[in-house]
């Protein structure tokens, strides 16, 4: 089962990854250039991995549990989107991703 864990982790961390290399592409001066920039055709592959890495998890985990913990690289795009692209981040927005955080929490803790 942990190996199914593991694989929905992967899926994580590489849709993380993917929508960080998306938000470098963004940086293009025209739609057309951004969609031909390294970084976002890398985004969108690292998108499709993680598709891939995701049906794998499903193979062995309840779909209750594997989508909503997916909502965990909300939390991480929040964070990188701060402390990478000094992007706001207000008390609002924390409460919310400790929400997310416990939810996921919540879900996971009898799972499996």
């Amino acid at each position: 089962m942990w190996l199914y864990y593991g694989m929905l982790g992967a899926s994580i961390v590489t849709g993380i990854f993917g929508q960080i290399l998306l938000k470098a592409g963004a940086s293009a001066p025209t739609f057309v250039e951004q969609l031909f920039r390294w970084t976002t055709i890398f985004g969108l592959g690292c998108y499709g991995v993680a598709a891939i890495l995701y049906i794998v998890a499903l193979r062995k985990l309840p779909m209750s549990v594997a989508m909503p913990s997916v909502s965990l690289s909300y939390v991480a795009i929040a964070l990188a989107g701060k402390f990478i692209y000094d992007e706001p981040m207000g008390a609002p927005q924390i409460v919310g991703l400790a929400l997310i955080m416990g939810g996921v929490w919540l879900l996971n803790r009898h799972a499996g």
